[in-house]
């Protein structure tokens, strides 16, 4: 167990073993509990039995419904919480860093003020949640899944708390820990040089997705009420669809994402990821905002549907309503995960659009066509057409190039949000002695895909920032829209994943897999929100999960659309967790 001090209290983060160890292991050093103790000593009385039937699957409106009948304290509940993390993390690796000793103290603040006469809570008061590993919250590492921000004396401990930790704190929220995240969150499964592996917990064997696969496996485990996913690429929506629960993609501008480390500043985004549309949208109403230090957020006040968003949540959200199935996802068109340059010539992304194919698999083709049966039987209408933005939407879409500007948004988020020794990657080099690798500052090794490396530059102040992104994001945007006018659409519906989540402990297609994909990324592209909810499940009991998107800033009618499937289908199950891995004798 390795202890990173922070300036408030200690926090206590471990690394797993190696990656197939982890996969194997059926028990972990890893993150301990502090005060470690039995329910029955912990819980004042509270029955273990009725805690575990009545907290188990709990929604927000349940769990104020729980205090407000003094059924449970704050301090009760978190203590549940943490003993629950304590038995499965182990396990699961969903949660790296556990900051014990500050949930139960701000726990037993909350539980004092419930008992002022004038006291009010917030919409998350008393709410446990979790928060994606390269979120900054003050005092802690902000590990982005790198051992590279773990180095003893040169951690990226944050200085200050992102936007969204500062937001979901005033609302009440007790934070339990930062869960775990490939490195720069730059994978579609959940593997990562600072904590190892996360499992799906509908069979630890398998991939819970990525780069949000921790905070899905613990939302969807029940080690957490809701917690807070990043998309870079499809990392909010695709995790969620293989674990059962709600991940929202909001419009870009409707939440701040000042303080998270950046993978692609440009395509970026945070929502909620939690167990229902109820929470979801409560949590999302807390999160959205305008924000000084995140300017496309400038003027969201004046474009979004207004809050909250529970007022959305109509059983009949669905009636009358017109979906389009996007022809080049059934296809498995390619788009080139950050874009295609300006600069490549017709031969370079003809090749480069032809290796991100990604085919659409059997099994979940026939998952998708059942779970939109759901979709129609609540009275929308699923129109599937091939001229439902096509292949050519996919070329057009894939000409939103983002790779040479990277490194700007890495140097910005240090700026604000990195230690007092380094501010920028030039001082993070200084100081360590080795450079950021080229995924998150550019340059010579900054593809995951094997494409050439792009020289980076300043958006602000590079010639070609016109015809690598701009203009190509107008035309997808417009593209995009205009199929929703010409077909009479409320928005599109989709697989969230191009197939079923994979087995990790062998080889698929020859090698190990690199997670389930997604053919999504084109969402952060234009910026449009998207949610993605159960749709049901595989014959192997991994869940599969229904993608809907709309236009921008109808965040409100979104997940009033989520709330009427998931209300008329309820396929989500919570899993049967085990408390032993694969070989009782690994290490």
């Amino acid at each position: 167990m390795k202890m990173h001090p922070t300036p408030s209290s200690p926090v206590r983060t471990a690394s797993a073993l190696a990656i197939l160890a982890a996969t194997l292991m059926s028990s972990c050093t890893f993150a301990q509990v502090h005060a470690r103790t039995s329910l029955s000593s912990t819980r004042h009385g509270a029955s273990s039995e009725a805690m575990d039937r009545d907290l188990l699957e709990v929604t927000i409106p349940q769990l104020h419904a729980f205090y407000r009948s003094r059924r449970y304290t704050v301090v009760q509940v978190v203590q549940w919480y943490l003993a629950r993390i304590d038995r499965y993390n182990g396990i699961y690796l969903p949660i790296q860093t556990i900051d014990a000793q500050a949930a139960l103290a701000l726990a037993a603040q909350e539980d004092r003020e419930a008992a002022a006469p004038n006291f009010a809570p917030g919409p998350l008061w008393g709410v446990p949640l979790v928060t994606k590993a390269n979120t900054s919250v003050q005092g802690l590492v902000t590990t982005d899944g790198w051992k590279g921000y773990m180095i003893p004396g040169k951690e990226l401990v944050a200085p200050r708390n992102a936007t969204i930790v500062t937001k979901l704190r005033a609302a009440g929220a007790i934070l339990l820990g930062q869960t775990n995240m490939p490195d720069f969150a730059a994978s579609d499964t959940n593997r990562s040089t600072a904590f190892g592996r996360t499992g799906n917990a509908y069979d630890v064997r398998f991939s819970p997705g990525g780069s949000s696969g921790g905070t899905v496996t613990a939302v969807t485990a029940n080690l957490a009420v809701l917690g807070n996913g990043t998309d870079t690429g499809n990392s909010i929506r695709m995790p969620a669809a293989t674990s059962a629960v709600v991940g929202v993609f909001p419009t870009r501008g409707l939440v701040s994402i000042a303080g998270i480390a950046p993978l692609d500043w440009l395509l970026d985004n945070t929502g909620p990821i939690a167990r229902n549309v109820t929470d979801a949208a409560i949590a999302l109403s807390v999160m959205a905002g305008e924000d000084p230090l995140d300017p496309p957020t400038a003027g969201s006040s004046t474009k979004a549907q207004p809050g909250p968003y529970t007022n959305y949540l109509k059983p009949d959200a669905l009636k009358g309503k017109r979906f389009g199935v996007p022809a080049f996802i059934l296809e498995g068109a390619g788009i080139p995960f950050q874009g295609i340059a300006s600069d490549r010539t017709p031969a370079q992304v003809a090749a480069e659009t032809r290796a991100a194919r990604l085919a659409l698999r059997p099994e979940t083709r026939a998952a998708f066509l059942k779970a939109i049966e759901g979709l129609r039987a609540a009275g929308a209408t699923v129109v599937i057409d091939d001229s439902i933005l096509p292949d050519r939407f996919a070329v057009t879409i894939a000409r939103v190039a983002t790779l040479p500007y990277i490194r700007e948004g890495t140097d910005n988020f240090l700026k604000l949000f990195g230690p007092a020794q380094y501010h920028s990657a030039q001082e993070y080099e200084t100081a360590v002695g080795s450079p950021l690798p080229g995924t998150v500052v550019g340059g010579r090794g900054n593809t995951t895909d094997g494409r050439a490396a792009v020289p980076q530059a300043i958006l602000e102040t590079d010639p070609n920032a016109e015809a690598n992104f701009f203009a190509p994001r107008r035309r997808a945007l417009e593209n995009y829209v205009e199929a929703l006018d010409r077909l009479h659409l409320d928005g599109f519906v989709y697989p969230a994943a191009q197939m079923p989540p994979p087995d990790e402990t062998m080889p698929q297609d020859g090698q190990i897999s690199g997670g389930p994909h997604s053919d999504t990324g084109w969402v952060n592209m234009i910026g449009v929100p998207a949610v993605v909810v159960p749709g049901g499940f595989y014959p192997s009991g991994l869940p599969f999960g229904l993608e809907i998107s709309t236009r921008p800033w109808h965040d409100g009618d979104l997940l009033g659309w989520a709330y009427a499937y998931e209300q008329a289908t309820h396929h989500r199950h919570p899993p049967v967790l085990v408390e032993q891995g694969l070989l009782p004798a690994a290490r």
